[in-house]
C-alpha cells in the first residue's frame, strides 16, 4: 500500500520525485505529496493534494527548487482522503518531514499522551504522530531521533525522513513494508518499490525489517534500530524501465493480459527435464529424501494468490498423492495453527511483501515449520523469509488486479506438482503427458487472447447486470473464485462465486433473468454434472454464459477455449474470464488499472 519515492543528489528534485509517484500510483492513488528542501535558505518546502499525482503535480509551482526531497501517493488508512491527511507530514517548525507506509497500532495512545503534552495535531493520521516523536526527540543526530522515536512506535512502518537541520541526508527505516535504496553515481534514491527507481538506476538494496539507513549524495550505510552495522551489497534488478511501460496498449490490464503467452514461456523455460520427464526447481532447496518425507502441503495467499493456492493444492494433491489444501494467509495466522513438521507450508504472493503472509511466514518459522515462497518479485521479504521457492517470472505488475501473474503461479504450481509427483507416484507416461501440455499452453492462450474480439461482444451483454453468480465443478470452482474477484475488482458489478454443486443448497434462490451465470464447464469426467447445473439453472429462467471447451446448449453464449490435459486446463479457462472483466469495466467507463478502494502490494491488515 501507498508509494514512498525519495531522492538525494545534485539534480532537481521535483521532477524526479513526480515522475517517482506516477509510476508507484498503482500502490496508492487517494492523495499525493512532495517535500523538498530549499537549497538557499535549508527549509522544507510541502506542497499536497487530495486526489491523483496529477493533481499533486498541477499544484507544485514552477519554482520549486531543491536537491533532496520526499514524496508518497496513498492509499488511506487513518483519515479519509484529502489535503490535510495525504503525506508528507511536517512539524510545526516545518523542521521534520515523514512519509510513511504501514500502520502505528498504537497511534491513539501515543496521540493521546502527545495531545496532554501540548501537541496540536493538523491532521488524523497516525504517521503524523511519527513526525511529532522524532521533531521532540532529545538526540543529537538524525539517525538517532528516528530510532528513539520507532522505540516507542508499535506496527509497520516503512519510512522516509528529512530534518532542515540535517539536510545532507535521508534516513530511512523498514519494519513489515518494503524500503528499496537505489544506488548512483554521486546521488541516491529510496522508494518501496524498483518501480520508481528503474529508470535512473537498477544498483538496489532492500532493507529488512529492523534495518534503517542513512543515504547522502555520494554514500550511504545500514543498521539495526539498535544501531548495529550491517552489510548491505547491492543487487542488479533484472527488470528494465520499458517494463513498466503501457507498450502501446490503452491500459496496463490489457497489456499485462496480453503478455502472458510470453510470461508463461518464462516461467517454463530451463526447467523441464525431458530426460526423466520431471521439473527441475533448484531454488526448493529440497532433496528427493526430504520430499518423500512430506504428509501434507498448506498453501497460504490473500485474493488472487488464495485462488492460484486453491488450484495449486489440487494439482499437487492430484499429481503428487500428498494431502494439499490452501487457506486464506489473513485467517491462518488468527487460528492459532497447529504446526505439524511433516507439513510443507507455501506462501504465495505476487509482491513477496503481503503483509498478511508475510507475518504468517514468520509465525511458521518461529515454529520451526518448513516454508516455501512462490513469489514475482525477486529479493522480496517472503523470498528471503522462506527456505526455498520458486519464482514465477511474470515480470512487472502495475495494473492492482493480477492477471499474468495468478496465471504463471499456477503454472508454476504445475511445475511444482510435476516436481514432487515423479519424486513419489507420478509415472513416466504421466510426467510426460503433462509436460507436454505446460509447453502447449503459451500458444494456446494465443490463441484465446485472438478471440478478444468476439469475447468484448459477449461482455457487452452482460455489463448492464447488476450482480452476476459464478460456478465451478473441484478444478473449475477456483476459477470461479477468481473470475468473480476480476469482476468485482475493476467493475463494481456484486459477484459471487459458488461450487456448481451447491446451488441447489441455497444460491438456486438467486436465479432470475436479471442474475447471470457464468458457468466454468471442462470437458473432462464431470461434464454432464457440470450440465445438470446448467439446466438447474435454465429452468429457472436464468441467463447462461459458459466457458467451455465446445458449444452448450443450455447456454445463452458460449466462450470456446482449446483443450488441453484436464489438470491444466483451469489455466486456460481463467484467460477469457480476464477478458470478460476488462471489457465489461471498459463498457462500463470504469478506471481499470486504478480500481476504488483497492491498491496493489498490500503491506498493511
Amino acid at each position: 500500500m501507498c508509494g514512498i519515492v525519495g531522492y538525494i543528489g545534485k539534480r532537481d528534485v521535483a521532477p524526479l520525485l513526480l515522475e517517482g509517484l506516477q509510476r508507484l500510483e498503482y500502490r496508492g492513488y487517494d492523495s499525493a505529496g512532495i517535500v523538498v528542501n530549499s537549497p538557499k535558505s535549508g527549509a522544507l518546502k510541502m506542497v499536497k493534494a487530495k486526489g491523483r499525482v496529477r493533481d499533486l503535480e498541477a499544484r507544485v509551482p514552477k519554482r520549486f527548487a531543491g536537491t533532496t526531497g520526499i514524496a508518497h501517493t496513498r492509499w488511506a488508512t487513518h483519515g479519509a482522503p484529502s489535503d490535510i491527511n495525504s503525506h508528507p507530514h511536517l512539524d510545526p517548525e516545518n523542521k521534520v518531514a515523514v512519509v510513511h507506509n504501514g500502520i502505528v497500532d498504537n497511534a491513539s495512545e501515543l496521540r493521546a499522551k502527545l495531545e496532554a503534552e501540548g501537541v496540536v495535531f493538523a491532521s488524523e493520521t497516525d504517521t503524523e504522530v511519527i513526525t511529532h516523536l522524532i521533531a521532540r526527540a532529545q538526540a543529537d543526530t538524525l539517525e538517532e531521533k528516528v530510532r528513539e522515536a520507532l522505540k516507542v512506535i508499535e506496527g509497520t512502518y516503512g519510512i522516509a525522513v528529512m530534518h532542515a537541520d540535517f539536510a545532507d541526508r535521508i534516513v530511512v527505516a523498514r519494519n513489515g513494508s518494503p524500503v528499496v535504496l537505489g544506488i548512483g553515481e554521486k546521488e541516491m534514491f529510496v522508494a518501496s518499490d524498483v518501480a520508481a527507481l528503474i529508470a535512473h538506476t537498477r544498483q538496489v538494496v532492500t532493507l529488512d525489517d529492523g534495518e534503517m539507513a542513512t543515504l547522502k549524495a555520494d554514500d550511504f550505510r545500514t543498521y539495526t534500530t539498535s544501531g548495529t552495522t550491517t552489510t548491505a551489497t547491492p543487487e542488479t534488478v533484472e527488470w528494465e524501465a520499458a517494463s513498466y511501460d503501457m507498450g502501446g496498449h490503452d491500459t496496463y490490464m490489457h497489456k499485462e493480459i496480453s503478455e502472458q503467452p510470453d510470461a508463461v514461456d518464462r516461467v517454463l523455460r530451463g526447467r523441464i527435464d525431458d530426460r526423466f520427464n520431471t521439473v527441475h526447481l533448484g531454488g526448493l532447496n529440497l532433496d528427493p529424501r526430504e520430499a518423500r518425507g512430506i504428509r501434507r502441503v498448506k498453501i497460504l495467499g490473500c485474493g488472487t494468490s488464495y485462488h492460484a493456492g486453491l488450484i495449486g493444492a489440487g494439482l499437487i494433491e492430484g499429481m503428487a498423492r500428498i494431502p494439499a489444501d490452501a487457506e486464506p494467509a489473513s485467517e491462518f495466522r488468527y487460528r492459532n495453527p497447529v504446526v505439524d513438521p511433516d507439513t510443507l507450508y507455501i506462501a504465495v504472493s505476487q509482491s513477496g511483501e503481503t503483509y498478511d503472509v508475510l507475518a504468517a511466514v514468520q509465525e511458521l518459522k518461529r515454529k520451526g515449520a518448513r516454508v516455501l515462497g512462490v513469489v514475482n518479485v525477486v529479493g522480496s521479504a517472503i523470498a528471503r523469509a522462506a527456505d526455498g521457492g520458486v519464482y514465477v517470472h511474470a515480470g512487472p505488475e502495475v495494473c492492482v488486479v493480477s492477471t499474468k501473474c495468478f496465471t504463471n503461479t499456477v503454472v508454476a504450481f504445475a511445475l511444482l506438482a510435476v516436481h514432487l509427483g515423479r519424486i513419489r507416484d507420478l509415472s513416466v507416461t504421466d510426467g510426460k503427458r503433462i509436460i507436454e501440455g505446460l509447453r502447449k499452453l503459451p500458444a494456446q492462450i494465443q490463441e484465446i487472447l485472438e478471440s478478444e474480439e468476439d469475447i468484448k461482444k459477449v461482455a457487452a451483454q452482460y455489463a448492464e447486470a447488476k450482480s452476476m453468480m459464478f460456478i465451478g465443478r473441484v478444478r473449475g470452482y477456483p476459477v470461479a473464485l477468481e473470475a468473480s474477484l476480476k469482476l468485482k475488482e475493476i467493475s463494481y458489478i456484486h459477484a459471487e462465486a459458488y461450487p456448481a454443486s451447491e446451488l441447489k443448497h441455497g444460491p438456486l434462490a438467486l436465479i432470475e433473468p436479471a442474475m447471470p451465470t457464468v458457468a466454468i464447464v471442462p470437458d473432462d469426467d464431470l461434464l454432464e454434472k457440470n450440465r445438470a447445473a446448467l439446466e438447474e439453472i435454465k429452468a429457472r429462467s436464468g441467463r447462461i454464459l459458459a466457458v467451455a471447451h465446445r458449444e452448450q446448449e443450455k447456454a445463452d453464449h458460449t466462450i470456446i477455449v482449446p483443450k488441453n490435459e484436464d489438470e491444466l486446463d483451469p489455466i486456460l479457462m481463467g484467460i477469457p474470464l480476464q477478458l470478460l472483466a476488462y471489457h465489461t469495466a471498459l463498457a462500463m467507463g470504469r478506471d481499470i488499472d486504478k480500481p476504488r478502494n483497492l491498491a496493489k502490494s498490500v503491506t498493511v491488515e
